[in-house]
């Protein structure tokens, strides 16, 4: 009898890269079936494990989408520390050229999936948007002094979000072929005024 039909999903054995299975799963149900179509079942059952070792993983279905249309080996968390260990001075300069470094890969094609995703439904921007909330927009805020660090870093991911805009999806020359660091160095400054002015 085949191994593989018989084995009961949950724990994988030793040595298997559970999250890893998660993930790859994660990308196929995503592509084929679009964020609304999608389930935590459908993708626990792909990646041939029960449905909570894929909420081990992962906290929620915004967060599994995240990681599964970041290009691999980036980590949101290890992403943020980087940027934001250095302190606040070039912070928002880092922070573009940070995201230029992983949404430009391929051409952008991360940025156009990741994009197609929040805009499928309305429960994919909430869910993707508690995510980075979490993930990424409240550890950079943590390293900002003041009551509106929340606000000055929604700016950030607002002006951020439209520079890629620009870039990937509507193509707006000449800033879609600009290097990234002639973007850096003409956006950055603009996003550190709204950090720290």
């Amino acid at each position: 009898m085949d191994e593989t039909r018989t084995r009961t999903r949950g724990r994988r054995p030793s040595g298997e890269d559970t999250r890893g299975a998660i993930l790859a799963a994660a990308r196929t149900e995503f592509a084929a079936r679009g964020y609304a179509g999608t389930s935590v079942r459908a993708i626990a059952r792909r990646a041939d494990v029960d449905p909570g070792s894929v909420r081990h993983w992962f906290t929620d279905k915004g967060e599994l989408f995240v990681a599964s249309v970041l290009p691999q080996g980036v980590e949101p968390a290890v992403f943020v520390e980087r940027v934001v260990t250095p302190g606040v001075d070039g912070l928002g300069e880092r922070l573009l050229a940070a995201a230029l470094r992983v949404w430009d890969q391929d051409g952008g094609a991360p940025f156009r999936a990741a994009f197609s995703g929040l805009t499928a439904d309305d429960a994919g921007p909430r869910d993707v948007a508690g995510f980075l909330s979490r993930e990424v927009f409240a550890r950079v805020a943590g390293a900002l002094d003041g009551p509106d660090a929340a606000l000055r870093v929604s700016l950030v991911a607002s002006q951020t979000v439209g520079v890629l805009v620009a870039r990937h999806l509507l193509r707006v020359e000449p800033l879609a072929s600009l290097p990234a660091a002639d973007v850096v160095a003409l956006v950055g400054p603009t996003l550190q005024r709204y950090l720290t002015d």
